[in-house]
């Protein structure tokens, strides 16, 4: 074993178009002298302020069978309100670093702290495959550095040997056995091992079963490598969507039913101007483009993007919060903006649960999508278009419409055309909610507030209205509270039903 101490001061700077990186220097190995595993130890030391991604570049030689790289840092206690130091890690091969380039070869962020490569075989993760010879780079990611600085060491061994052999992926099948055009329910961000989630693919497939759910979306943090794990999860009963959560310094987006193995990168902040291109990418890859919980108030996590590029927004993530609230007012006045002006495109909200491990509940929440049938286009044609509800189980199920006066008739996510002033009769039909409140909001706010449901959880509301007083009608199930003026936490909404001509 070798050191090779590495300090800020041996660094060189580049800029790659995006954020800054910073390379420190390089580690070699022998290859040649023998046939044993050879380990070097990198220390370095980063202090506040420093890029986004530091590059260890390793020298890899021929005749590689694994790399393998352990890593710790230092966690100094910080004063109440300073970021303490988190280090996140991944690896590129001897293809660089370019952004969105082919040699991402995995992340694991900050889940874990060691990983190997190999031929036959990779840590969750992590993309299995050949170690060809030449330069590959260790990515690490100051996600926040405390006031002292982050003191990190690298342990890389390489292991010679012939390479075992690659398995061709296995991805799930684009349709499972549907109802025809029928409500199906799914949960579209969802964390396995694969990233920093503690559960299996089965695990989750079976949870997602006990909870009612008809599809669901992998979407690991800023990897692919989880993609040809999910084939035996799906069937007949259960589609299984392939996506990634790509989990920027500016706001984490889903990428929502790409094709399989479809990589998108992340290594860029709003300022780079390059959220665009990637969002292209994911629509390329047959994908929808869906900001999630854009007001979480972790570090990194608040929305910075814009929502130009959004083909809808996850307004709900996970049991109802504050910043869940906020997302709902935020989405609500894209839409009052959107009539004002004149538009007929608009953002549909959707809802997942974020689950990452136990006590975390797949399916809460869950967007609920009426589709031709079930199948990856079918469903992803339904969130485009606004034909979905959130439900905050599979217990809550409703219905939502709007009828004119003769007999014209609009679900969610559609447009009732009839004249400004023509009556309208908006109905909703609830079950599985028991005391909730219902609320109908139009663009000029909430303009009826129903008395509680009965303790079956099932009722019925109408209201009427014209299109001259309100332009769309959305509704919301919200539970009891014990006191106060805020609305109670959700037990569904809906998207809503536009009413005019145009």
């Amino acid at each position: 074993m070798c050191d090779d101490a590495q300090g800020i001061g041996r660094r060189a700077l580049f800029v790659t178009g995006t954020a800054a990186a910073l390379t420190v220097g390089g580690v070699s190995f022998a290859g040649a002298s023998g046939r044993e595993p050879e380990t070097r130890t990198v220390r370095g030391t980063l202090p506040t302020g420093s890029p986004d991604f530091v590059y260890v570049p390793v020298e890899v030689p021929p005749g590689v069978r694994e790399l393998r790289v352990a890593y710790t840092y230092d966690r100094p206690s910080v004063p109440a309100g300073t970021p303490g130091n988190a280090l996140d890690i991944g690896v590129f091969d001897e293809r660089g670093t370019e952004l969105g380039g082919e040699g991402f070869r995995g992340w694991s962020g900050g889940a874990r702290t060691e990983f190997f490569v190999r031929a036959d075989e990779a840590t969750p993760g992590y993309v299995a495959g050949p170690v060809r010879p030449g330069t590959w780079h260790i990515a690490l990611g100051p996600y926040t550095v405390a006031p002292r600085g982050l003191a990190y060491e690298l342990t890389i061994t390489l292991t010679y040997g012939e390479p075992g052999e690659a398995a061709a992926p296995v991805y799930p099948p684009e349709r499972a056995r549907g109802r025809g055009p029928a409500w199906y329910r799914g949960d579209c961000h969802l964390h396995s091992w694969y990233s920093d989630g503690r559960r299996t693919p089965a695990e989750i497939g079976a949870l997602a079963r006990a909870a009612g759910l008809d599809f669901v979306n992998a979407s690991e943090h800023n990897t692919h490598a989880g993609h040809g794990h999910w084939a035996d999860v799906a069937g007949d009963d259960l589609l299984v969507l392939l996506g990634e959560e790509v989990t920027t310094r500016n706001g984490h987006v889903l990428a929502l039913g790409t094709d399989p193995g479809t990589f998108v990168d992340w290594r860029y902040r709003a300022r780079d101007n390059r959220f665009g291109r990637f969002a292209r990418r994911i629509r390329r890859a047959g994908g929808l483009v869906v900001p999630a919980h854009p007001h979480a108030t972790c570090v990194g996590c608040g929305w910075r993007f814009g929502f130009g590029d959004a083909d809808a927004v996850e307004v709900w993530n996970g049991p109802w919060t504050p910043d869940d609230e906020v997302a709902l007012a935020d989405w609500d006045a894209m839409l009052v903006a959107g009539v004002r002006e004149g538009r007929r495109d608009w953002i549909p909200a959707m809802g997942s649960s974020d689950a990452h491990r136990d006590p975390d509940v797949v399916g809460l929440p869950q967007t609920v999508v009426w589709a031709d049938d079930l199948t990856r286009r079918a469903i992803q044609d339904g969130i485009r278009a606004g034909r979905s509800y959130v439900a905050e189980s599979g217990r809550v199920s409703l219905t939502f419409t709007a009828t004119g006066a003769r007999g014209e008739h609009a679900g969610i996510g559609e447009r009732l055309a009839v004249a400004p002033d023509t009556p309208v009769t908006v109905r909703l039909e609830a079950t599985g909610a028991p005391r909730c409140t219902v609320r109908l909001v139009t663009d000029q706010g909430v303009l009826f507030t129903g008395d509680p449901l009965p303790v079956t959880g099932s009722g019925v509301v109408e209201w009427r209205t014209t299109a001259a007083y309100a332009a769309y009608v959305r509704a919301e199930m919200r539970h009891e509270v014990a006191a106060g003026p805020l609305p109670g936490t959700l037990a569904a909404f809906t998207n809503p039903v536009f009413l005019g001509r145009d």
